[in-house]
């Protein structure tokens, strides 16, 4: 394993521990989100009105998907890092 190869794989690594930062921070949905149903209550009446705003959560389908990406493309990269250079030898 050369310099190259143990670079991406700490890089993919990150980029991979990144993504699942991120889905945390958002709160650890399942699925994507991209409107959220609110609930607001109006003191007065005593009445609650539900409402759909526009909010994006992020989702493990989507946390899945970029690592899946990630992962892909750096196995491509570290066998590409990975050869050798023969045509001087015989």
């Amino acid at each position: 394993m050369n310099n190259k190869q143990k670079y991406l794989i700490i890089v993919s690594f990150s980029l991979i521990l990144i993504t699942f930062a991120i889905w945390l921070y958002y709160g650890g949905e399942i699925f994507t989100k991209t409107q959220i149903l609110v609930e607001t209550k109006d003191d007065l009446f005593g009445w609650t009105e539900s409402k759909w705003v526009n909010k994006f959560v992020w989702g493990l389908d989507l946390t899945l998907a970029l690592s899946g990406l990630i992962i892909i493309s750096s196995a491509f990269l570290y066998f590409f890092f990975g050869k050798k250079n023969n045509r001087g030898s015989s």
